[in-house]
């Protein structure tokens, strides 16, 4: 039984591997046989990454960023059993907008999926007249409705929070300009009715110290748990064979989350294996989700490796915990309400 108590949606058949022995740094290991999607995973598909599950009616079910073969990016369901090994529908998700009519988006990655109360939320980055957020709702998996843009352009990276927050919905967001260039803070919007949002919040900016020196975004949707809210989120810096994509965790304030309690100035994973340092974009470790099992403590961490594979890695709440507040390191943006 874990010390930190993890609340919202459990999963006691998470997947698992236990933590090898010598594990230094941070208390996070990748799964042994990563990646667990592969290239050419489904007809018309080349690769699969930055992609979201969760648990659902007993097995697990996931929204998919599908390359196909064009080079245009899509969502495509998928369905597990453990988790690990996927099937996915040869056709992508059919959106529709509130009419019932076909409401196709002209391209759409890093989906992520937040169960609020009974309606499941998948959330992807589009265009709308330049990169922005696109949203929709289903309760089966079987009917998809489009939600209207939360936010004008240039935003990405949206990620909901799996509960509402004094009665309002809330969302992080990453608003940026056009490209990917070094510029980039997460925010924190609320919203009653998933349609008109406001109160934005700063809730924290790139850090200085190597990893997250660039930009950062938001990650995997927030967990839950008895000292706030767990974020692992995505920290970004440039070399000179380009930008490197990290593993970083914080856990913000639970009643007011653009107040950042810790920060941990390590990150939790960084491209080290092959699957992560050789693809289609090269040294890219990218959060979109999380399984939790509340009994046991058990996180298992979905991320994008390399825009070619997905990858898996486990810890523990306790640990990881304890490990990003051993290693915190706040400044006054962090720690401010974020408003001026």
């Amino acid at each position: 039984m874990s010390k930190v108590k993890i609340y919202g949606i459990s999963a006691p058949n998470v997947p698992w591997q236990e933590k090898p022995e010598g594990l230094l740094n941070a208390p996070v290991w990748r799964y042994k046989e990563n990646p667990v999607i592969g290239r050419n995973p489904s007809k018309g598909i080349a690769r699969i990454f930055n992609s979201a599950v969760m648990p659902y009616e007993g097995a697990f079910i996931g929204v998919f960023r599908g390359e196909q073969t064009n080079g245009i990016p899509y969502i495509y369901l998928g369905r597990s059993k453990d988790a690990i090994h996927w099937d996915f529908d040869e056709e992508k998700i059919p959106f529709k907008d509130e009419a019932g009519n076909d409401f196709m988006p002209q391209y759409a990655y890093d989906p992520r999926l937040v169960k609020i109360e009974d309606t499941y939320y998948i959330i992807w980055c589009q265009d709308f007249y330049g990169a922005s957020i696109g949203m929709a709702k289903t309760t089966d998996f079987k009917t998809f409705t489009r939600i209207e843009n939360p936010f004008l352009p240039f935003n990405r990276n949206a990620v909901l929070f799996p509960r509402k927050v004094n009665g309002n919905f809330l969302m992080l967001s990453r608003p940026s300009d056009s490209g990917h260039t070094p510029f980039g803070d997460i925010f924190l919007s609320e919203s009653p009715d998933m349609v008109y949002w406001g109160k934005h919040r700063h809730v924290m900016g790139k850090g200085t110290e190597w990893w997250e020196n660039v930009k950062i975004g938001g990650g995997a949707a927030p967990i839950e748990t008895s000292e706030g809210w767990l974020l692992f989120y995505h920290g970004v810096t440039g070399t000179c064979n380009g930008y490197v994509y990290s593993i970083g965790g914080a856990i913000l304030d639970i009643d007011n989350p653009s107040i950042v309690k810790y920060r941990c100035e390590t990150f939790l994973l960084t491209p080290e294996e092959w699957y992560e340092e050789r693809g289609f974009v090269p040294n890219v470790t990218f959060p979109c989700a999380t399984i939790q099992d509340a009994e046991t403590g058990r996180i298992a961490i979905y991320y994008g490796s390399a825009d070619t594979y997905v990858g898996l890695a486990f810890t523990q709440v306790d640990e990881i915990v304890a490990y990003i507040k051993e290693h915190s390191v706040v400044n006054e943006t962090d720690t401010e309400i974020g408003v001026r």
